[in-house]
């Protein structure tokens, strides 16, 4: 465990009293970083958002840099949970696949800032940006070897296709949860699915 994760660690809010304020700094956080950028927010813009005091900010995070790190894990764990719920109860991989990927754009129009955190994340924190997708990446690898072992799908690697369909949901989520919202998220992905289910030779 690095110095930062243990310094994390130690401020975990021992109290669901806590633990609401933590949420309220970050819910701030990503409208503050969503709408500003990482580089034009402070600390005072996300605790005037969260209706907080200054000294409340230090209680919970070090810098603006842990709760911008804090902010992608946070996120990533609101995606997944957010999907899992949604997909619970599939009959087969693709029926998964098709659920999955309608709560995907859901969540990306229902949290617009989220893609502008993560692109930023490329830079401001790249291994939290690459960790964002290692834990996408790891979760979806077992599930496609799951669904294999079923009799599912066919036998492939796990970790190329896990990379592809992640890279596909992205760019849908972009394009059709913040671009372009006139379309059903299950029209979008039926388009989707038929492509992933039937491939592209004619």
């Amino acid at each position: 465990m690095s110095t930062l994760q243990k310094a994390s660690a130690s401020k975990n809010p021992k109290t669901a009293r806590g633990q609401r304020t933590r949420n309220k700094l970050l819910d701030a956080a990503e409208i503050a970083f969503g709408e500003e950028g990482f580089h034009a927010t402070s600390i005072g813009d996300i605790t005037g958002r969260a209706q907080v005091a200054l000294g409340t900010f230090y209680v919970y995070f070090d810098s603006k840099d842990e709760i911008f790190r804090a902010l992608v894990a946070h996120m990533g764990h609101m995606v997944r949970s957010w999907i899992a719920e949604r997909v619970a109860g599939s009959t087969d991989r693709l029926d998964a696949e098709f659920k999955g990927l309608v709560a995907y754009i859901e969540f990306a129009r229902a949290h617009r800032n989220l893609y502008r955190i993560i692109e930023e994340a490329q830079f401001v924190a790249p291994d939290a940006y690459k960790a964002h997708y290692e834990r996408f990446a790891e979760g979806y690898q077992r599930n496609l070897r799951e669904a294999e072992e079923r009799g599912e799908i066919r036998s492939g690697d796990a970790d190329t296709r896990a990379w592809a369909l992640i890279g596909m949901s992205v760019f849908l989520g972009l394009k059709f949860g913040i671009w372009d919202t006139q379309r059903s998220p299950e029209d979008i992905a039926r388009d989707a699915i038929d492509m992933i289910s039937g491939g592209l030779k004619p």
